[in-house]
């Protein structure tokens, strides 16, 4: 007979070939009683099922059987039968006509097993066996990583990606938990409708307008695109971002700079935060008082949950893998990606798949953790094409799959960017082209390019 041991351990001739696989984490004290206590009290099977047990964890094979026989059975028992002798024939039966492959326990062991029963204490038993089912999926990753890891084939982005998503499986409830009925929900929504947005549910965005736009400011979940040609300001608005998330309101933020370095970063923010011309900040020619505006602000700028990477390289699974660890250590809400066009793209037939590998990826990111994404993204070249200047949605460049993917997409438009004596000189449109649920709008605000921010003109 095989067993799930024989079906783990790789035979002599394959463990030759390779590192032999882990023995499998198992706790078979809990699997008896577990299945023990089911015979006994039938109605635990539905109590667990409801909790989110799956059998499929138990790994003792006629263990699992037990509990399939008792799922068939349990509301046929009749009163005064013997319930292990019931589970008996029908493993028997099942085992007649080819379905239960492994031998049928004889009628005694089901009867000795059904003494370790613990009343009352199922639910304790099924967490016992449910850890040790989720330590031996990620024994098996462990093992699957090893062997792509030293394979000749290995590749960076397929198997690391691969490894990643598998490894966020392992931990991640079933499709049957999200499941709800629409009357447990309707409490909720009658209590959203009634009670306003906090900092704790959304992340302002620093612009009066753009909070009352989107109910308080940005949700979690939410992938933000923001979208504009060179020059425009998106690095600019996006640090402005930051700044109203991190330093006014200390939310963790992460920001991937791919283009400008961490000094750049820091010198731009302190400009913007202390009003510092940012050319004075260049040339080391600041004066008394711009240092007497950046001591006022350095104590809020250098307690801010604020981190700044700004690596070349930029690749989905390690975006993946630093949002986790700063989710599980630091609480983090906020990421901010400048730009997607600079990111690694995986591999695909063309440049328009892997731009929207990216862009559907960075929506999983904000949706596993419950975080916001913002990413900026270059716009193609339709604007300047066209006797009026300001950008569509449409422009988005590569990928129609970036405005498809996004819940908000933000569209960032300065008429003096064409025309320097334009009459409207100095200001800045935020078109909300894409507001998923949502109204959209164009939201004026101030353009300060020698202190590296966007300024609020809202007058409410």
């Amino acid at each position: 007979m095989t067993t799930d041991t024989d079906l783990w351990i790789a035979d002599e001739a394959v463990a030759d070939a390779g590192p032999r696989p882990p023995e499998r984490p198992r706790d078979v004290e809990a699997e008896r009683v577990l299945v023990a206590t089911a015979i006994m009290q039938p109605n635990a099977i539905d109590e667990l099922g409801a909790e989110g047990f799956d059998p499929a964890d138990i790994t003792t094979d006629w263990l699992r059987w037990s509990w399939f026989a008792v799922e068939e059975l349990r509301t046929g028992f009749r009163d005064g039968e013997l319930k292990h002798l019931a589970v008996h024939r029908q493993m028997e039966a099942w085992h007649a006509d080819g379905r239960m492959p492994s031998r049928v326990p004889a009628a005694d062991q089901l009867m000795e097993l059904c003494n370790e029963a613990h009343y009352g204490n199922a639910a304790w038993y099924a967490t016992r066996v449910a850890k040790k089912a989720v330590a031996a999926r990620v024994v098996a990753l462990g093992y699957d990583a090893i062997l792509k890891g030293a394979s000749p084939a290995f590749d960076e982005d397929s198997d690391v990606a691969s490894i990643q998503a598998d490894l966020d499986g392992a931990v991640r409830p079933t499709d049957d938990s999200n499941l709800a009925v629409i009357g447990d929900l309707l409490l909720d929504s009658i209590e959203r409708a009634t009670t306003p947005p906090t900092n704790e549910d959304r992340i302002p965005t620093g612009f009066i307008d753009l909070d009352s736009l989107f109910s308080g400011g940005f949700a979690p979940g939410q992938l933000v695109v923001v979208g504009a040609r060179p020059a425009m300001g998106k690095s600019t608005i996006a640090q402005d971002f930051a700044r109203a998330a991190a330093i006014r309101n200390k939310i963790p933020t992460l920001f991937e700079s791919l283009e400008m370095s961490q000094a750049e970063l820091s010198d731009r923010i302190l400009s913007a935060e202390a009003r510092i011309a940012h050319h004075h900040l260049k040339q080391g020619i600041a004066t008394d008082d711009d240092m007497k505006r950046a001591a006022r602000r350095a104590p809020d700028i250098a307690a801010a949950p604020l981190w700044i990477n700004d690596g070349a390289l930029l690749s989905l699974p390690i975006l993946r893998g630093r949002v986790r660890n700063l989710v599980r250590t630091k609480g983090l809400r906020l990421v901010i990606v400048d730009y997607l066009q600079l990111m690694q793209a995986p591999r695909a037939e063309n440049r328009q798949q892997a731009v929207a590998e990216i862009s559907r990826n960075l929506k999983l990111i904000a949706k596993d953790f419950g975080i916001t994404v913002i990413v900026l993204c270059q716009l193609n070249r339709g604007p300047e094409q066209r006797t009026e200047k300001k950008p569509m949605v449409s422009d988005l460049r590569e990928s129609g799959a970036i405005e498809q993917d996004a819940d908000i997409v933000i569209l960032l438009h300065r008429e003096d960017a064409y025309e320097r004596e334009h009459p409207r000189a100095g200001e800045a449109d935020l078109i909300v082209g894409k507001h998923r649920g949502g109204p959209t709008a164009t939201i004026t605000t101030a353009f300060q390019g020698h202190y590296s921010r966007f300024v609020d003109m809202a007058q409410t």
